[in-house]
């Protein structure tokens, strides 16, 4: 059993504090979902930082606003934008092919919750499953030879607290037998993320890649638009600059070097439990397992083939 990872940073910390003193002058960074919420201050922190941000967004007006938002704040022109929609494997191919760099760092942000409808994409697959994971499943694999290229990357997957409501249903992934649940749609695709930093370390540690997941918090953007905002008490609550904290130090705190396949909230470790606690702390023992790891990447490789 390995030590669970610990940090000086906490719950209140935020995306600056956790950076700060850290130089990432001549690294890139692609941030999905950048133009808004906890992406835009990860993408901010990273930028003052040094580094050179490319955020990856489906309106590109909106990822332009906040690049020049970024740009004024952090007094570099340092981040551009480029078009992505994760529910549509031609814009990730699209993106993936235009991409020539090493990459240094690759934050999965973006994220869709809760529609209360079934949606489903062009292949048939359920829009929050295709959206949170296999999108940023299509893009991570995609993006390998740059990562590796870079000598030394981090992928970050944004997971959430999400998890605790499904495992990841691997003979029903998209909702053709039983009854569509918006939460439970939503979790499935949470744990699919955090799986995907398990396995991701373990096929690619060698090659210096490693990656972790995280569940940012509680956090008011406009991801909550179809269950009536926050539900958690007001204490639990975080500003955008907390919420992206842990991201920011999974990206790029030389804490965390040498360390993949984990999974942290307010910028530790989190435990891993087998029944969901009354506070929704922690990582369930399904979405960190190197078994349903494995099985998911090659379920997902041959969705993708």
């Amino acid at each position: 059993m390995t030590e669970r990872i610990t940090t000086p940073f906490g719950f209140a910390s935020t995306a600056d504090e956790v950076i700060a003193g850290v130089d990432l002058s001549g690294k890139r960074a692609i941030i999905t979902g950048g133009a808004a919420g906890i992406g835009i201050e990860t993408a901010r922190s990273l930028a003052a930082a040094g580094a050179e941000v490319v955020l990856g967004v489906r309106r590109v007006a909106a990822g332009e606003q906040a690049a020049a938002d970024i740009a004024a704040s952090v007094g570099a022109e340092r981040v551009t934008v480029r078009a992505l929609d994760l529910a549509n494997q031609d814009s990730v191919r699209q993106f993936v092919a235009g991409w020539d760099q090493p990459l240094h760092i690759l934050v999965n942000n973006a994220g869709i919750m809760a529609l209360p409808e079934l949606e489903r994409t062009a292949e048939g697959w359920e829009m929050q499953f295709a959206t949170n994971f296999m999108g940023h499943f299509a893009l991570t694999v995609g993006l390998h030879d740059a990562l590796a290229a870079a000598g030394g990357a981090r992928v970050v997957s944004v997971s959430s607290s999400g998890n605790l409501f499904s495992p990841v249903i691997f003979d029903d992934l998209h909702f053709a037998f039983r009854p569509y649940d918006p939460l439970l749609a939503y979790g499935q695709s949470k744990s699919a993320e955090a799986l995907l930093a398990v396995e991701a370390t373990r096929r690619w540690a060698g090659e210096g890649i490693y990656s972790n997941a995280l569940n940012p918090g509680a956090i008011a953007t406009g991801l909550q638009k179809h269950t009536g905002g926050l539900k958690s008490p007001k204490e639990m609550h975080k500003t955008p600059q907390q919420g992206a904290a842990t991201s920011v130090l999974l990206a790029a705190s030389p804490l965390l070097d040498g360390v993949g396949g984990r999974y942290f909230e307010d910028c530790t470790e989190a435990p891993v439990v087998t029944e969901r606690p009354a506070d929704y702390s922690g990582v369930a023992a399904y979405a960190v397992d190197p078994g349903n790891a494995e099985r998911l990447w090659t379920v997902a490789s041959d969705l993708i083939s």
